[in-house]
């Protein structure tokens, strides 16, 4: 019966995020211009990134990859979701379906490493200064985005296989991309192993990483303590503080979006954290990094005056410059 099930159901229907015909327009230009400004925002700050010479250290690189993953995050969703707000044919296939959520969900659990990872650095930068570069290399930080991409890689084709062995009892999907939570509501029995899964494993691979920046930044007060110093309070808080915004951004939505049964899925709500999870925070996070870390900001004042210099610089009327001053 599950067989025949499954066979049926080769295509979901995106019910989207409002069923009012009238605000189609207002919502495909809203949630366009965000996700232009996520796009342009986080693809601006991987360039000054990667081709600063003052920000060739291995925060930056993780900050670069961060900013990769906003792009691909909130390009896995937005781009389907605009095409389906102004389209009556909102389906999308099976396959293309699991494979969304197989995206998604490795991404998204990616973020949350590469967050882990610039908590260690902001860690031994504060808690051991000295030690800090033979710690803490562009290869180290390297190897650490590699594994984690491993590890997120397989833990999402687990959901996604498990997903994919349910027997549905319908094929409208009430959300405005393919996601776990809506998918399990489909099943016809309630899915206990994903559930479980997704409390002991989920737990495991997505929230382990919350917990190791909570203790990395504990480690940074308990330092910060010993020394009594304001200063040195004033300094860590100046270098931490993107970071934390950042952290509370993303783990407050995820707590809320997966972390609970699915009989207490609530269908406005959960579009609200989602739509904040897949294109606010992607389009804050390059703002919470440019606007309050005075490097990023030089670097991109450097980057704007080279343009400006390159584009005013103009080789064929110096010529005919120089050939007026001679004659």
């Amino acid at each position: 019966m599950a067989t025949k099930n499954r066979t049926e159901v080769t295509e979901f229907f995106l019910l989207g995020l409002s069923s009012w015909a009238e605000m189609q327009p207002v919502i495909f230009g809203i949630v366009l211009a965000m996700y232009l400004v996520a796009l342009m925002g986080n693809a601006l700050l991987v360039i000054v990134a990667l081709s600063d010479p003052k920000l060739q250290t291995p925060m930056y690189f993780l900050l670069s990859q961060l900013s990769f993953i906003d792009m691909f995050l909130t390009t896995i969703t937005v781009p389907q979701m605009l095409v389906h707000t102004l389209s009556v044919n909102r389906i999308i296939s099976f396959n293309c379906c699991m494979i969304q959520l197989f995206c998604f969900m490795a991404v998204g659990s990616m973020e949350g490493h590469l967050l882990a990872a610039m908590a260690y650095d902001r860690y031994v930068a504060i808690c051991d200064p000295l030690r800090y570069s033979a710690i803490i290399s562009r290869g180290l930080c390297l190897r650490i985005t590699l594994t984690s991409w491993v590890v997120v890689s397989l833990n999402s084709l687990l959901y996604s296989v498990l997903v994919t062995r349910l027997t549905f009892c319908g094929n409208q999907v009430t959300h405005f991309f393919c996601d776990i939570t809506p998918l399990l509501k489909l099943s016809c029995t309630r899915p206990v192993v994903n559930e479980m899964l997704i409390f002991t494993e989920g737990v495991a691979v997505v929230v382990s990483p919350f917990f190791f920046i909570l203790g990395s930044y504990a480690r940074i007060a308990v330092a910060i303590a010993r020394t009594h110093s304001f200063a040195a309070l004033r300094k860590a808080l100046s270098t931490c503080s993107s970071h934390i915004l950042v952290v509370l951004l993303l783990y407050g939505s995820v707590i809320h979006m997966y972390l609970r049964p699915s009989s207490s899925y609530d269908l406005d709500q959960d579009h609200q954290v989602a739509m904040f999870y897949t294109v606010v925070t992607p389009m804050l996070n390059p703002l919470i990094y440019s606007l309050r870390n005075q490097e990023v900001k030089g670097a991109l004042q450097r980057l704007f005056r080279k343009r400006c210099i390159s584009r005013n610089f103009q080789p064929g009327s110096q010529v005919n410059g120089g050939r007026q001053n001679i004659s």
